[in-house]
């Protein structure tokens, strides 16, 4: 028996999300999820994580609110963000509609209890400091006017019942939240000469507006600029990103890098000043799909640069060397992401790890001969790892949750597609089976991602401890296989990537531990979407399940980025044709498969309104289906208990139509 045996038992398992590593490399801290004495929810803490994997780990913060957003001053105190009342007089920031708000507060060096150091409003959220002045920059939603003012304009309209929110830009809302009537804002904060003490908080972006929407921002180790995305309205109804220098003491903003078509985000300052490395990532058109690389901008007002021109990959998450002269980042690659480095004046590229893992947040030792990571794979969760920058030996820590048994083991299983293209999969094979296990195939969302990594919310162990092979494949539009693999499926999304999960179901189930008579297939966002193109396609599943799925295609231009789909499918008016040859409800008289439809009401990148048309669709054409709604759910879904009951609901339903057994209604319902 494992945790993945019983629900309860994995809802309990830690899991670590994010790492920081202090000034002088001494102290690495991790956001470590953890579920509630209750039950009911799972909050985040920090924990201190011994960098030469000696010590057992050691929580830093704890409170029912819980902690999140580290970073370090200079001088190694710990500031993170957290709505959790004050220790001296018990009272909660005050918030919005009355809920408390978050609040920055540092944790001194010497110990002790930690102290408020600034507070919004609106709260405050992703703190960033200056590595040389201590500066800290803060992001903290605003309601339109004088930040002076924000308290009172918030009473005002508490007080006189007002919810409404008068729009003039685009998006109106974000994920699962609504955007406005108060909009982010870059606050900074001076230092004040003592352990986590601050000269009070200002206002750097007045007329932000809803440019700072889901963007990160950095600052230069002086302080004395801060760089960001900054959104703006590129045509009607479209929206892209330019890269912005603040002048962290005037507010005085200087565009640093736009392109037509390139959206620059995730900015990454070099610890010499000089340079800044963002993320590029070029627009779909109806022609192409999207890419991504690596700017440099050198901030003396040289040229900028793709510094990663000829990586036929999609790279991220980057980190400076701290002589200024290597970069390290990942991408993934075949099923993998491994870390690379490239060198900032010539850009040669090379890869740094060679295992079967996900590298995530690498964050490099200040002598330069460690970097510090969150390391995962299909088989084995996020947990923080050291890696010799000399010879790439992968060292794990010891953190909380990890390591972790699986109940099972994982394959690999390659198929030729109809074009030529070579296909893999990951294969999660139960452990102890002495029959040939029932396959389940599980599409990743996306599109543009890969089955490369541990997931918490779309686990496969759950699956295979009740004795189910789970097939995770990368077909079209996954990425670490080359833009040509998009371009496979680039705007024709269902037939394309349909041959390729079928070749792939095929290589699978031509196994002969795999049962080719028993057979589902599961996904939710674009896998959703490819589990309904399937469902009017196809009989050879018994079963199908489809969370968060796209439906009406064309009623994806009330997502909250209607844009893509316009960039992708083109003007509906105008590309018609082409947006109803990849709707599956226009095959919804051919499904005769059991479906389950899962949807959460506060899902707005697939708004709910898909989930209730194609459950309207399998009423009336009399398919045997069921509808589980989440009420309070977005896009996942998130809480502990809601989390049982989806795949309490998923296995029943695939127990009695792939294994034959009765209905049993989940007990958590």
């Amino acid at each position: 028996m494992t945790s993945f045996h019983d629900l309860q038992d994995y809802i309990a398992i830690p899991r670590a999300e994010e790492l920081r590593l202090s000034p002088d490399g001494r102290r690495l801290v991790a956001v470590v999820k953890s579920l509630q004495p209750d039950r009911k929810k799972q909050t985040t803490s920090l924990w201190e994580i011994d960098p030469n994997g000696e010590m057992e780990p050691r929580r830093l913060t704890r409170s029912a609110q819980g902690e999140s957003g580290p970073a370090f001053l200079p001088d190694g105190t710990l500031l993170f963000v957290s709505d959790r009342p004050d220790p001296q007089d018990g009272a909660s920031a005050a918030g919005r509609d009355g809920e408390p708000a978050s609040v920055l507060w540092a944790l001194p060096v010497s110990g002790g209890e930690a102290s408020r150091v600034a507070e919004r409003p609106g709260g405050v959220c992703d703190p960033v400091v200056a590595s040389q002045a201590g500066t800290i920059v803060v992001t903290a939603d605003t309601l339109p006017g004088d930040a002076n003012g924000d308290a009172e304009r918030r009473k005002r309209r508490d007080d006189a019942g007002v919810t409404a929110i008068l729009h003039d830009s685009y998006p109106v809302r974000l994920w699962d939240h609504q955007l406005g009537p108060d909009q982010p804002r870059l606050f900074v904060i001076r230092p004040a000469g003592t352990e986590g003490a601050a000269d009070g908080v200002r206002d750097i972006t007045p007329d932000a507006g809803q440019a700072l929407v889901d963007q990160s921002a950095a600052v230069t180790p002086d302080g004395t600029t801060v760089i960001t995305g900054w959104r703006v309205m590129i045509g009607p109804g479209d929206v892209g990103t330019q890269l912005v220098a603040i002048d962290a003491a005037t507010g005085q903003r200087r565009i640093l890098l736009e392109r037509d078509g390139i959206d620059f985000t995730r900015p990454c300052i070099s610890p010499d000043g000089h340079a800044v490395l963002c993320v590029g990532e070029q627009h779909a058109t109806v022609g192409q799909p999207p890419a991504q690389s690596l700017w440099l901008v050198p901030l003396d007002g040289s040229e900028p640069r793709d510094l990663l021109a000829g990586l036929d990959l999609w790279p991220g998450d980057p980190a400076w060397s701290p002589d200024s002269a290597k970069v390290y980042f990942t991408a993934d690659l075949r099923g993998r992401c491994p870390l690379f480095s490239v060198e900032a004046a010539t850009g040669a590229t090379e890869q740094f790890t060679h295992d079967d893992a996900a590298y995530a947040g690498p964050a490099v030792s200040p002598d330069g001969r460690t970097v510090y990571a969150l390391r995962s794979g299909i088989g084995a969760p996020p947990s923080p790892v050291r890696i010799d920058a000399s010879t790439g030996l992968v060292t794990p820590l010891k953190a909380p949750g990890s390591p972790l048994p699986v109940p099972g083991t994982v394959a690999e299983v390659t198929a030729t597609a109809e074009d030529g293209a070579e296909l893999r999969a990951w294969l999660v094979l139960p452990g102890d089976v002495t029959a040939p296990a029932p396959l389940l195939l599980w599409v990743h969302g996306g599109p543009f991602n890969s089955w490369n990594d541990w997931s918490w919310r779309w686990n496969p162990w759950i699956m295979a401890a009740h004795g189910y092979a789970v097939l995770l494949p990368d077909p079209a539009l996954s990425t670490g296989y080359g833009q040509q693999h998009l371009r496979r499926g680039h705007g024709k999304w269902g037939d394309v990537t349909l041959a390729d999960l079928m070749a792939i179901t095929d290589a699978a189930t031509a196994r002969d531990d795999i049962d080719p008579d028993r057979t589902a297939i599961m996904g939710g966002s674009f896998g959703g979407y490819m589990a309904n193109w399937i469902a009017g396609h196809t009989d050879r599943f018994r079963a199908i399940v489809t969370h968060a799925s796209l439906w009406r295609l064309d009623s994806m231009l009330t997502s909250d980025e209607s844009y893509y789909f316009v960039r992708e499918f083109g003007d509906p008016e105008k590309h018609a044709g082409r947006w109803e040859a990849n709707d599956p409800s226009r095959h919804a008289a051919k499904i005769h498969t059991p479906m389950l439809v899962i949807h959460g009401d506060k899902d707005y990148r697939v708004p709910i309104g898909h989930g209730l048309w194609l459950w309207w669709d399998l009423m009336r054409h009399q398919v045997d289906a069921k509808f589980l709604y989440y009420p309070d759910e977005n896009h996942w879904v998130l809480s502990p208990g809601n989390a049982v009951v989806w795949y309490e609901t998923v296995l029943a339903f695939l127990a009695e139509h792939v294994l034959g057994q009765r209905w049993q209604q989940p007990r958590s319902l």
